[in-house]
């Protein structure tokens, strides 16, 4: 039997990127609605850069003497 789009991209994210941080539905829906296409990698894509933000945004909340990360971290 064939995989679905939903069963390749849970294998992509197991095999590396790890969880997927965004909803790809709604990230494709904004895409087509600027009137573009979208990439099969976008989502995957999408959430490695997300990841990092948010690695980022932990350190900094860190470096400040903080276990909250707040919006000003990003």
């Amino acid at each position: 039997m064939a995989k679905s789009a939903g069963d390749r991209s849970k294998t992509k994210a197991a095999k590396g990127r790890g969880d997927v941080l965004v909803v790809g539905t709604k990230v494709k829906e904004y895409v087509r609605s600027k009137n573009v296409n979208c990439s099969g990698e976008l989502v995957g894509a999408l959430s490695d850069a997300v990841r990092c933000l948010i690695d980022k945004a932990v350190s900094r909340a860190g470096e400040n003497g903080r276990k909250t990360v707040q919006p000003r971290d990003l």
